[in-house]
């Protein structure tokens, strides 16, 4: 390691954000730069701890403890202290194809299980990371590798979000011919509809894309492969095929006044907003006229207090919503790990995202209203919602199981003109898996056991959210990977993929 003393000289500091106040403004991201002098220094922070728990992407109490691509974060943060940026790219992408997707948008459990979070603020990973990649596009140093020889055998990746695009980036450098195919109008699936451009600007999307294509991956858009291309025309077209569209059927919320207007799923009003940024080249004009949801003028409430409902309030702010307010039926988490939450568990603390801080700079105060449920939503004489009614809850154990509870008299009326349902996912669509007769779990996700990915249907695999359920972009990249893997096994009889 550079330094052994730096985790005791130099404090955690990360680069500064663009006030919320400004960047509510416009789309673009909002993270600024840091200096080299800045890196090198929260680089040295990493100690030599002996048994690194950042790179081990451990499933503990069912979360990420870890990195789930086991990135080499004690290998990258000292080449970094030393100056030797190249290697720490090529360190890097030996185990991410996409560092600066994870770089961006990554909750970083490596972090949450850093050595030196025991006793201090944990090592800035992320943005160690995230300044690697970024330098090696910036020095030229991400160059088009097709591979040198191809084996004459053809893949097809059934979506393009980060677990398809990884399967066919490892599958290309096998040397197979790989297409991609996406039912939407651009490549990137939850990468570019699903994240905000706030958070991840689309130009990085198609950096990389445009990167993966020049290298002979074929990417085709619009084709909802199981409609508009027939399951059995695909299999007969291609020696193996890779299921990796996503758990995409959102979760409902079946109370009296549902069906009235300005009831959305969370992700048909980000994937419009988003399609019409682009579509517009960013204009800030026309909201509401374009076919797309719009928050403006509007009172917005979000039903669900993750990410996904994070990036809600950030986005009705930028179309200038008259308000926002976000609700959780769970409890508020506490500020400071609880004994049943130890370290390298994922810590389930409070934290305050950029939405969040965007709505206390404009609103005054935290959206988020935490152990509250709603019971109805009622409407005017149009049909259209105007007010939900909730009431607050309690979680109680009861035979060992938490269940709520309502508190009587604690019921309340809320204005809303728009309201978005940002309560996760059940698991992926029916009509391709019903085509191609793949067995599904209890949970109604392909079943394929992790480390094989291989489906019912030989010649069919399955990685990412369509396999595991909801989950996070690294764990996708993970999956992919591993399927990538797994295919490569099934035509050569060997694999020569990590």
């Amino acid at each position: 390691m550079g330094k052994p003393t730096g985790f005791m000289e130099f404090q955690r500091e990360l680069p500064a954000d663009r006030s919320p106040r400004e960047r509510v403004k416009d789309w673009q991201e909002f993270h600024l730069h840091f200096p080299d002098e800045n890196l090198v220094r929260q680089s040295a922070r990493c100690m030599d701890c002996g048994i690194p728990f950042c790179h081990t992407g451990a499933l503990i109490s069912g979360m990420a403890s870890g990195c789930p691509v086991n990135n080499l974060i004690p290998e990258f943060n000292d080449l970094v202290y030393r100056g030797l940026w190249r290697q720490a790219l090529d360190r890097l992408l030996k185990t991410n194809n996409f560092p600066e997707f994870t770089g961006r948008v990554c909750p970083a459990p490596c972090e949450g299980s850093c050595t030196l979070g025991i006793i201090d603020p944990p090592v800035t990973i992320k943005n160690i990371e995230y300044s690697i990649i970024e330098r090696g596009y910036a020095e030229g140093w991400m160059q088009p590798q097709p591979p040198q020889k191809r084996t004459g055998k053809r893949v097809a990746v059934v979506g393009s979000g980060p677990a398809g695009l990884a399967c066919a980036d490892q599958l290309n450098k096998a040397g197979h011919t790989v297409t991609v195919y996406e039912r939407a109008d651009r490549i990137g699936g939850l990468l570019m509809y699903g994240i905000p451009n706030m958070k991840l600007d689309k130009q990085i999307v198609q950096r990389r894309i445009d990167l993966m294509a020049a290298e002979g991956i074929t990417f085709t858009t619009g084709v909802e492969v199981g409609t508009d291309l027939p399951a059995d025309q695909l299999l007969a077209n291609f020696e193996a095929v890779v299921l990796a569209g996503g758990a995409t059927k959102p979760r409902d919320l079946p109370v009296p006044g549902r069906e009235l207007q300005g009831i959305h799923y969370a992700m048909d009003f980000l994937h419009g907003n988003t399609k019409h940024l682009l579509d517009t080249n960013f204009s800030r004009n026309g909201h509401g006229n374009s076919g797309h949801i719009s928050a403006k003028g509007k009172n917005v409430i979000v039903i669900g207090g993750g990410d996904t409902g994070t990036d809600c309030v950030g986005t009705s702010l930028r179309h200038g919503c008259a308000s926002v307010i976000q609700f959780e039926i769970l409890d508020r988490p506490p500020d400071a790990r609880q004994p049943d939450n130890p370290w390298p568990e994922w810590p389930k603390i409070f934290r305050v995202d950029y939405g969040q801080e965007e709505a206390a700079a404009l609103q005054g105060e935290d959206p988020r209203h935490y152990s509250i449920m709603t019971q109805k939503f009622v409407g005017d004489e149009q049909g259209r919602v105007k007010e939900i009614h909730t009431i607050d809850i309690e979680w109680v154990w009861e035979n060992g199981r938490p269940n709520l509870r309502e508190i009587p008299g604690t019921e309340k009326v809320w204005p809303a003109e728009l309201v978005l349902l940002a309560m996760g996912f059940l698991g992926p669509e029916d009509t391709l898996l019903s085509g191609l007769g793949v067995e599904r779990d209890p949970r109604s996700n392909v079943k394929a056991d992790y480390g094989h990915f291989a489906t019912s249907v030989p010649g069919v695999f399955a990685a990412g959210d369509m396999r595991r359920g909801q989950s996070l972009v690294v764990w996708a990249i993970n999956e992919g990977r591993g399927a990538a893997r797994e295919v490569d096994r099934y035509l050569m009889g060997e694999t020569v993929l990590p």
